[in-house]
């Protein structure tokens, strides 16, 4: 079977057998792919704590898609580049918006093997931030998941009416709309967002990170809520992990 390398982050795994696991990986070149580690529960196994979630690895593989029968690829070496898991397992609040930043990633990658180079980056750049505290996770983890939203085309609209481009700045958020919307394309019911909420979603997706950094916690839970409510609309079924996550 032909061989090939990559980078990864390691986004789930799941028992198989006696002694093997099967690792959900992200990868640089190849996107989603689904390997066998074999061996990896033993515990003389060489490489299993470089196949858990956060990790970013370099991987070997023998691929399994030969002659157009797809199957699971099997990790024949592993080397780590980044342990990111130490640091987030270490804490509740990074390890639940980490299990959710993998979890929105693996759910926007709907084919596997198809290439996503910006998905990827920006998943190692959130399990890096929250390796290194270098902010709030609940915020880290909602960039993730409005920058990642863009990637995969659905950018909510902060600025204009999503309806009919009447500039901002409306307050009624509507996921089904697709963002912001204008008075007379407000339905009833729609939640109203804050100027703050309004301005700390901007500033997630823009990297402006003063701006996020100072909001207050109402505020970061408000932006929380409806950042959410917008991913779990696209996505069409609940992501799990979001229940776990502490908001402010």
């Amino acid at each position: 079977m032909p061989l090939y390398r990559d980078e990864a982050v390691v986004l789930r795994t799941q028992k198989l057998g006696e002694a093997d696991r099967i690792v959900t990986l992200l990868t640089r070149r190849h996107g989603r792919v689904r390997a066998v580690a074999k061996g990896v529960r033993r515990t003389g196994s060489k490489f299993g704590a470089r196949v858990e979630p956060f990790m970013h690895v370099d991987l070997q593989l023998h691929t399994a898609n030969i002659e157009g029968h797809s199957g699971l690829d099997i990790v024949t070496q592993a080397e780590t580049l980044a342990p990111y898991g130490e640091a987030i397992v270490a804490d509740y609040g990074r390890y639940t918006a980490g299990t959710a930043v993998l979890e929105t990633a693996e759910r926007l990658t709907a084919e596997e093997r198809e290439p996503s180079l910006r998905l990827f980056l920006l998943t190692l750049g959130a399990l890096r931030a929250l390796a290194e505290s270098a902010h709030a996770p609940s915020l880290v983890l909602d960039a993730f998941i409005l920058r990642a939203l863009a990637i995969s085309g659905y950018e909510p609209v902060l600025d204009a009416c999503a309806r009919c481009d009447e500039p901002g700045p409306h307050r009624a958020f509507v996921v089904a709309a697709g963002g912001v919307v204008c008075g007379e394309h407000r339905p009833p019911g729609a939640p109203m967002v804050s100027a703050d909420g309004l301005r700390l979603m901007n500033a997630l997706m823009g990297g402006d990170w003063e701006t996020a950094d100072a909001a207050t916690q109402k505020v970061q839970r408000e932006a929380s809520g409806l950042v959410a409510a917008y991913l779990q609309w696209h996505l069409e079924r609940g992501l799990r992990s979001l229940r776990l996550v502490e908001r402010g």
